[in-house]
């Protein structure tokens, strides 16, 4: 299946043949450059890697200009690598654009979640709160107890206040509703990780048995 790096523009909707109103993401898929190939007797594995986003030489270093000079390729703002099946028949200067995916196909779209800074349990792990009464007058939103009598410090991996998001986050099973090829714009069924503007990456997913459950999350390590 294929693969493609793309820019979010935003969420739209969209109505379908039955009139039901579709929430869609409208992502700019393309063109996507394949820079260089790693092979496994030269690198020790294979592996693609693609560039989006068309930039000046000037606004590059000199060792990302030696990258592209030497591909022959015209230099992109933004390089990925990507490995294992995604990077299959794949080979060095060719491009891929958003008809490599048509409606219905299904995809797994990679990105960082949109910041929210320094928040408190209640927003960062969804903690229900303490109570409005018996005792409980100004500590409604705090954490609580957060250690054990017997050791006398804070066991590692405890749940609390800090930095949310920002994180590098995969949604599953997003489905293509339609296809600009001449824009290069997918029209993908729900939400995407991050803001307006943020790198996407796009992953097809091979059709199986049964129907991948739409919109479900996973944060990868």
């Amino acid at each position: 299946m294929a693969t493609l790096l793309g820019r979010k523009l935003g969420m739209t909707e969209l109505f379908d043949e039955a009139g039901h109103r579709v929430p869609v993401t409208l992502v700019e898929a393309g063109p996507v450059v394949v820079v260089d190939r790693r092979t496994a007797d030269r690198d020790g594995y294979e592996a693609a890697r693609l560039g989006f986003g068309a930039v000046k030489e000037r606004r590059l270093s000199k060792a990302q200009r030696g990258v592209y000079g030497k591909a022959g390729v015209v230099p992109q703002r933004h390089l990925r690598e990507v490995r294992g099946s995604a990077a299959e028949g794949l080979e060095a200067g060719q491009t891929l654009n958003a008809d490599a995916f048509a409606p219905g196909d299904v995809v797994d779209v990679v990105g960082t979640s949109r910041g929210k800074g320094f928040t408190g349990a209640m927003k960062r792990h969804g903690f229900s709160g303490q109570r409005d009464t018996h005792g409980v007058s100004l500590m409604h939103r705090a954490v609580g107890s957060i250690g054990s009598s017997n050791i006398a410090r804070v066991i590692p991996g405890k749940r609390m206040p800090g930095r949310a998001g920002g994180a590098r986050v995969t949604v599953r099973g997003l489905r293509v509703i339609k296809v600009e090829a001449e824009r290069n714009l997918l029209y993908l069924r729900g939400a995407t990780p991050g803001i307006r503007g943020s790198l996407l990456l796009l992953r097809g997913v091979a059709a199986k048995g049964g129907r991948k459950r739409r919109g479900s999350k996973e944060k990868e390590r």
